[in-house]
């Protein structure tokens, strides 16, 4: 794969490359439109491969933030077109990586030394390249080791990148007026503390204790001597991606066992810990020879303060979901409504979410739940057909819900779709069992 020499970190770079891209995605709408006249059956399946190409080869050179966009799209199995989020996914790892010199010169910067000067032996060419960094193998006292180097200048050029896709963000999703500002504030403050790879060092070993009862579980040990603000060593785990795992598997227990120990380490996090890894993308995971789940990065920790925590655990309940009095207190509670809605909206957003979460957390209100059965994602998919089509969305203001529904509405999404990647069938309470406290969930 081609290296990269040189990464665009200046507003004015990354914004002109931007709007070349958006000429190439323009020119293929003029294309597919001339050619839909001559031919009026044709489907949108080749504009959608087209333009998702040329998007991703426009976003992987910038890398960071922009890249990083990409991949969370590529998560959204049920609402963007299937071109897009095969093409997205590659971001998840596989970019082209930094060249040999630069990744030199980012040593010496960080840790005032060349890569041969720390490591008995250092591969120059990365094995793994994605949106924020890369990572090389390395090994040091006849331990195998990960070490992962965050690309220049992607820390300094978020605020920037967030500032272009602003508007186009706003338009997309009806965000109106000064509310909007805090899903900006928590995405580009998330994307940030994804840069500081001191603070992923920490919550890394901090998690990785907090979990090490789980079974079936597993993860590195980190180095703290070997890592800095923009490099972070660890132990390299032998395994294959989440998505390699289960284009192969077919053994259902395994996947079961695999699924149980996802599923575990996320509601473990969520109810224990109160901090759950709100990046769960296949990239994230490996899985080794003897079936055990692997956890590779902390970068993205979203802290749940209680104040959203409990309404929206309430809400995962059948019997307040269908209480029309308290499910319409923790709406407000939750910034769903808000004080200056007009009843239409009262009524339409009521409803809209109704709908929603009545199916959304259908998994929590089964004592075990089978994520193989595809009914379950079939109506997700209808359902965000339905609200993608309906034209009172946009006559609605969209700045709707705590800030706090990105990340964990975030997690919850991408933890579904491994776990029916995987088409495991699990205990819901299983976790329960993993905690030093007795812990009562109603």
């Amino acid at each position: 794969m081609k290296t990269i020499d040189h990464i665009p970190t200046n507003k004015l770079q990354r914004a002109s490359k931007l709007v070349k891209t958006g000429v190439k995605v323009g020119a293929n709408y003029v294309k597919y439109y001339g050619e839909k006249v001559v031919n009026p059956s044709l489907t949108k399946e080749k504009l959608n491969e087209d333009n998702a190409e040329d998007i991703y080869d426009g976003l992987k050179s910038l890398k960071g933030s922009a890249l990083k966009v990409a991949q969370m799209l590529s998560m959204e199995k049920n609402i963007m077109p299937r071109a897009y989020v095969e093409k997205f996914s590659l971001s998840q790892f596989s970019v082209p990586p930094l060249s040999a010199p630069l990744v030199r010169k980012t040593f010496k910067k960080y840790l005032n030394k060349y890569p041969e000067d720390i490591f008995d032996t250092f591969a120059t060419q990365s094995v793994n390249a994605a949106s924020i960094g890369q990572v090389h193998k390395a090994t040091l006292n006849g331990k195998k080791l990960a070490v992962k180097i965050q690309y220049p200048g992607v820390a300094d050029s978020i605020s920037s990148d967030l500032a272009i896709v602003k508007p186009i963000a706003s338009r997309m999703f009806n965000l109106q007026g000064k509310g909007k500002e805090k899903y900006f504030k928590e995405v580009e403050d998330k994307l940030l503390e994804e840069t500081d790879y001191t603070l992923e060092l920490s919550q890394s070993i901090a998690m990785t204790e907090a979990c090490d009862t789980i079974p079936h579980l597993k993860f590195p040990t980190y180095y703290p001597d070997l890592s800095s603000e923009r490099i972070l060593t660890m132990d390299w785990m032998d395994g294959e991606h989440l998505s390699e795992f289960v284009a192969h598997n077919t053994d259902k227990e395994k996947a079961d066992r695999i699924g149980q120990a996802l599923w575990d380490f996320y509601m473990y996090q969520m109810h224990i810990l109160k901090s759950v890894h709100a990046d769960p993308h296949p990239g994230n995971f490996l899985v080794d020879d003897d079936g055990n789940l692997i956890a590779i990065d902390f970068g993205c920790i979203k802290h749940v303060p209680d104040a959203f925590y409990t309404p929206y655990f309430e809400l995962a309940e059948k019997e307040n979901i269908n209480n029309p009095e308290f499910f319409k207190e923790k709406l407000y509670q939750l910034e769903i409504l808000r004080e200056d809605d007009s009843p239409e909206e009262i009524v339409f957003f009521s409803d809209l979410f109704h709908e929603m979460l009545s199916l959304f957390t259908e998994p929590f209100q089964r004592e075990v739940f089978d994520f193989s059965d595809t009914t379950f994602f079939d109506q997700i998919a209808a359902l965000s057909e339905k609200y993608s089509k309906d034209s009172e969305i946009r006559k609605m203001n969209g700045n709707r819900g705590s800030k706090h529904f990105l990340y964990i509405n975030r997690t919850f999404f991408g933890l579904y779709n491994l776990m029916h990647d995987l088409g495991s069938k699990i205990k819901v309470q299983n976790f329960i069992k993993y905690t030093q406290e007795p812990l009562l969930v109603e």
